[in-house]
């Protein structure tokens, strides 16, 4: 198989977990990359092992020899750049969520659409087989009928200066961590008589900062009656990456379903039994890239596509008006 040629645009720490260590595991080539900084994307290359350094996003965009471009730069410019890399004809593997809110999400996806290239939300947690297994546990009826779920995204600060926190590059604790347990709530839909809808939703402001979420915390529900509670912020103690999904039979908890190659337990419990389960700590990340270049290479099918990315947007936006907010503005380049 023709290893995946990729381009990055930044030189971010998650970067190198989430696409330099993989490319390396799948055998994937790194053609390019590019930062603001040259001497810190120089860095960045010499360390990864990436072919060339370019001036430009841009120039990563248009070098010849990247077919797919990975954007891992701050929340709102994740839509301008996803345009620009379709635009020029490059499949993109965008790190989530794939835009400011639904209406630019809903502008990427039909341009990608248009152009006929592929773009996925980097919801990685969803290749690993924690996931995998707790959805295994639903599907065989382990778990009897799905009645509630626990989504849990709370972590401490980042740095008063981080980007997370600018409501200019769409920041906030929702866009940030709160967008995974969104995700992973619609993913249950298969076993909830449908896609959740929105209840409530609550949240409060960063000091300081309006219109900026510390933290958010919703309520909803599926079609079948169950029930969802999610809750994150960026105000924490501690880190809790973790989902709980009880059924009429019994549960199951994920202590790090985001980070299962730090965590890749799954605790069951049912009327009969309790046990735990541990799934491997092989990067999910890498599994991701490993289903990427599978449907690029072989045409294997995707679990989640633009369609699905413009479909968490919209839950988002719904959430920051039911609490009271905005959903994040358009940046623009």
């Amino acid at each position: 198989m023709e290893p995946l040629r990729i381009g990055i645009l930044g030189a971010a720490r998650i970067a190198g977990r989430a696409i330099a260590e993989p490319a390396r595991l799948t055998g994937a080539r790194l053609v390019a990359v590019a930062a603001r900084d040259t001497e810190r994307a120089a860095a960045f290359a010499a360390e990864h092992g990436v072919e060339r350094v370019h001036a430009s996003y841009q120039d990563v965009i248009d070098d010849p020899d990247v077919e797919v471009v990975y954007n891992p730069l701050a929340n709102g410019l994740h839509g301008p750049w996803n345009l620009r890399a379709i635009a020029a004809g490059k499949h993109v593997l965008t790190e989530k969520p794939s835009a400011s809110n639904a209406i630019e999400a809903a502008q990427v996806r039909d341009a990608a659409r248009e152009a006929g290239v592929v773009l996925m939300e980097g919801f990685h947690y969803h290749f690993h087989p924690v996931t995998r297994r707790l959805h295994e546990l639903l599907a065989k009826g382990e778990l009897g009928e799905l009645q509630h779920v626990e989504a849990t995204m709370v972590m401490p600060p980042p740095d008063d200066d981080d980007p997370r926190w600018s409501l200019a590059l769409a920041g906030g604790a929702v866009m940030d961590v709160g967008c995974y347990a969104l995700h992973a709530t619609r993913m249950l839909a298969p076993w909830g008589g449908g896609t959740p809808t929105l209840a409530s939703a609550r949240a409060g402001e960063r000091r300081r900062l309006p219109g900026v979420d510390e933290w958010l915390n919703a309520d909803l529900a599926f079609p079948n009656g169950a029930t969802a509670a999610v809750r994150t912020s960026m105000a924490a103690e501690e880190l809790d990456f973790s989902l709980r999904i009880t059924g009429t039979r019994g549960e199951a908890f994920a202590p790090s379903f985001v980070l299962p190659q730090l965590d890749d337990r799954v605790m069951v419990k049912t009327k009969e039994d309790t046990w735990v389960e541990q799934l491997g700590r092989k990067s999910s990340y890498a599994y991701q890239l490993e289903a990427f270049t599978a449907h690029l290479r072989d045409g294997a099918e995707l679990p989640i596509d633009a369609d699905d990315a413009v479909a968490t947007m919209e839950l988002i936006d719904a959430c920051y008006r039911d609490a009271g907010l905005q959903p994040r503005p358009v940046s623009r380049l």
